[in-house]
C-alpha cells in the first residue's frame, strides 16, 4: 500500500453558482453544495481513512464535516489550503474584472505563476503554503489514505506541484469544479495521477 492523496474541492457556493471569484472571502455552501457534501460520504465513507486536513474557510470545512463525522476521523485544519485570495477581484464577475483591469487580468491569464490579481496572490505563493501541508503530510504518514479538502485553484496548484506541471500552466492544463475528486497516489516513482476532477458520485453529473 502507498500514500494516497485525495483532493475534495468544497461544494457549491453562491458565488462558484453566479461565476464571482471568491478566495478571500468566506461564504457558507448553499443547500446544493451541501448535498456535493453528503454525495461525497455516501460515496467515500467505506475507505478506511486515517487522516483528514481541511483548509479553514467555512465551505471548506463545510465540505468536510460530513465524512469526518462519518468515518470518526478528526479534521486537521490548515490555513494553507485555503484559496488563492483574489484581491480586489474578490466577488466580482469574470465579466467585471476583464472591463475595469483588463491589463492586470491578461497578465494573471498568461502566467498566474508569477502574476497576481491586483493585491492578491500568485500561484507560486499559493503553492509554498499548500505544498507545506502537503510535505507535512508524507512526513507523517506513508501507507494511508489523506483526505485533503480545499479550493478550485489551491489544488490546482498542488496538482500541478505534485505531477512537475508547469505553474503558469495551472490553469490550463487542471480542471477542478466543485464537488470533484482528484486522486494521487505516491508510489516507488513518485505521484501517480490516477483521477482528476471526478464528479461520478454526484447525483446530478
Amino acid at each position: 500500500m502507498s500514500l494516497t492523496f485525495y483532493f475534495l474541492c468544497h461544494g457549491e457556493t453562491i458565488q462558484s453558482r453566479e461565476g464571482r471569484y471568491c478566495g478571500a472571502l468566506n461564504p457558507d455552501l448553499t443547500p446544493e453544495g451541501q448535498e456535493m457534501a453528503n454525495a461525497f460520504v455516501l460515496a467515500y465513507q467505506s475507505i478506511p481513512w486515517e487522516t483528514i486536513y481541511v483548509s479553514s474557510m467555512k465551505r471548506a470545512l463545510a465540505t468536510a464535516k460530513p465524512l469526518a463525522d462519518a468515518v470518526g476521523v478528526q479534521m486537521q485544519l490548515r490555513g494553507g489550503l485555503q484559496e488563492m485570495n483574489f484581491g480586489v477581484w474578490e466577488d466580482q464577475t469574470h465579466a467585471w474584472v476583464k472591463d475595469n483591469h483588463l491589463e492586470n487580468y491578461m497578465n494573471w491569464v498568461a502566467d498566474p505563476a508569477w502574476n497576481s490579481p491586483k493585491k492578491g496572490e500568485t500561484a507560486i505563493e499559493v503553492a509554498s503554503r499548500s505544498m507545506a501541508v502537503i510535505s507535512e503530510i508524507r512526513e507523517k504518514y506513508k501507507d494511508v489514505n489523506a483526505l485533503v479538502v480545499s479550493h478550485e485553484t489551491t489544488i490546482q496548484v498542488m496538482l500541478c506541484s505534485l505531477l512537475g506541471i508547469d505553474l503558469g500552466r495551472c490553469r490550463d492544463r487542471i480542471e477542478i469544479l466543485e464537488g470533484s475528486v482528484s486522486q494521487v497516489t505516491i508510489g516507488l516513482h513518485g505521484p501517480l495521477l490516477q483521477k482528476l476532477g471526478d464528479r461520478s458520485h454526484l447525483r446530478s453529473e
